[in-house]
């Protein structure tokens, strides 16, 4: 069994992605569930991803979060970063070692106070999907320290998408569907990222990106996506009508590694935007 004083520790990356026929709008805010499903290219780790290093230990009093290096006041009473920590740690397994000896129990587990810190290596809520990569990264560096073994396929990416929507489809690597569900009634159980291709599908793929300024956006994603639902009679048309076949449309012509029509539907999608 552990001590009191031990602190359990995992590092771990993940990486942004850049949506193709995107998310924009919200069907359940308690559940960040989406209006329309997504897909999206999941982009290399060399030079974008969130580094997040999480720590359990019963010395800790309480649960905490430092960002770039700066303590998020509060962060234990955010929902989203709460609706991660809680799912994950209710669902730790015993850790074990070599020789199967249990080394913390499912029921220490409980009983001990998180700390986490994680960095980006570019710009933070700057347009770059900085929250995709970094919840994803938070979930996925708790389901290591805690053992936590999936539920059902998907279900990582279903606690990331409570806390960031698109974090679901940095779960996976290569080009990645967010399926939007069918059941709002079951906590978005079924709203979850399926991977498509992986990264080695189409290697000619390369996402250029120029950064006109890292300054932190002036409307958040969530404030614009509310702001858009209630006062755009297009969004719903869009989301009902355009983007079903949109995303089959898409994600045909990333099987058949066809880039002019994969280039013309995603302008298109961007362009409905602007």
């Amino acid at each position: 069994m552990t001590s009191d004083m031990a602190i359990h520790m995992e590092t771990v990356s993940a990486p942004t992605n850049i949506a193709c026929i995107k998310y924009w709008g919200k069907a359940s805010i308690e559940h960040n569930t989406p209006i329309n499903s997504s897909n999206s290219w999941t982009l290399s780790q060399t030079d974008l991803r969130a580094v997040t290093t999480a720590s359990a230990s019963s010395s800790f009093t309480h649960d905490r979060l430092w960002l770039n290096g700066v303590e998020e006041l509060d962060a234990s009473k955010n929902k989203r970063f709460r609706a991660c920590v809680d799912e994950i740690q209710s669902n730790a397994c015993d850790k074990v070692d070599a020789e199967g000896n249990v080394i913390v129990s499912q029921e220490e587990w409980q009983g001990m106070k998180v700390h986490i810190s994680s960095y980006n290596t570019f710009p933070t809520a700057a347009g770059l999907a900085s929250s995709a990569a970094g919840y994803a990264a938070l979930v996925y560096a708790l389901a290591q320290l805690f053992g936590t073994n999936e539920l059902y396929p998907g279900w990582f990416s279903t606690i990331a998408r409570q806390g960031s929507g698109s974090a679901c489809r940095s779960m996976h690597g290569g080009f990645v569907a967010w399926r939007m569900g069918s059941d709002p009634m079951n906590h978005g159980r079924d709203s979850l990222a399926v991977p498509i291709v992986d990264e080695t599908y189409w290697p000619e793929i390369r996402a250029l990106i120029l950064v006109v300024s890292d300054a932190k956006k002036d409307t958040s994603s969530t404030t614009g996506m509310s702001t858009s639902v209630a006062t755009s009679e297009l969004l719903s048309h869009r989301a009902q009508h355009v983007v079903p076949k949109r995303i089959v449309e898409l994600e045909t012509a990333v099987l058949a590694r066809d880039f002019e029509n994969f280039g013309r539907l995603t302008m298109m999608d961007s362009n409905q935007f602007h």
